[in-house]
């Protein structure tokens, strides 16, 4: 972070690119965040881009956390809800496919493109060595994310249990894409439940 993101109106626009960094990112993968994009999506001059980051590397970093954040608060949220209401196996697979795939909007084709875009961008984060730090960091806090969501819905699953669940959503929904699946969230649905009742010993 430049010294110059210390002042509140530095904080602003740095988070107002940050935020419009990590909506095209989203959007586009990292081929969309560039300086010039980033600055008109976010209503600022395009040298601001410079002033507040470093390097294109440091925006998408910050656009990488930044969206990792927003996804974790929101499956925060949605895991204390379901703390107090519906802790069945299907609430469960939603909200865990909310975390994995990225929140549903009841579209098929729009939730098959954004799957396919979140694979193409967990691939291609792992071309860029730069990210890997924050990338540690962040699995490691959505793993336990996941391991309490499956505890308080009574499917605990050890480590190495989340691990193979992880590994099973992943090959669904490639094998989804190589078919051209239209709806690769229900076809890991599908999986997912079958996974979590056999461990829950339920039908």
């Amino acid at each position: 972070m430049t010294a110059a993101a210390t002042t509140p109106k530095g904080e602003r626009r740095r988070t107002a690119l940050a935020e419009a960094a990590a909506e095209l990112l989203a959007e586009g993968g990292f081929d969309a965040v560039r300086h010039r994009a980033v600055a008109e999506r976010a209503g600022l001059p395009l040298a601001s881009t410079t002033y507040y980051f470093d390097s294109l590397e440091d925006l998408v970093t910050t656009a990488v956390e930044h969206h990792s954040r927003i996804e974790l608060a929101a499956g925060r949220r949605r895991l204390e809800e379901m703390a107090t209401r519906n802790r069945g196996v299907q609430a469960t697979i939603e909200l865990a496919l909310d975390m994995l795939l990225g929140p549903a909007t009841g579209d098929p084709e729009t939730d098959a493109e954004a799957v396919l875009l979140r694979y193409e961008r967990l691939v291609a984060t792992g071309r860029r060595k730069y990210l890997r730090p924050i990338m540690r960091t962040l699995s490691e806090q959505f793993k336990e994310l996941l391991m309490e969501t499956f505890t308080r819905s009574g499917t605990p699953v050890t480590d190495a249990e989340l691990e193979k669940l992880v590994a099973l959503v992943d090959g669904a929904v490639v094998n989804a894409l190589i078919e051209v699946d239209p709806d690769p969230r229900a076809a890991v649905a599908r999986m997912l439940r079958t996974a979590l009742t056999e461990n829950a010993g339920v039908s």
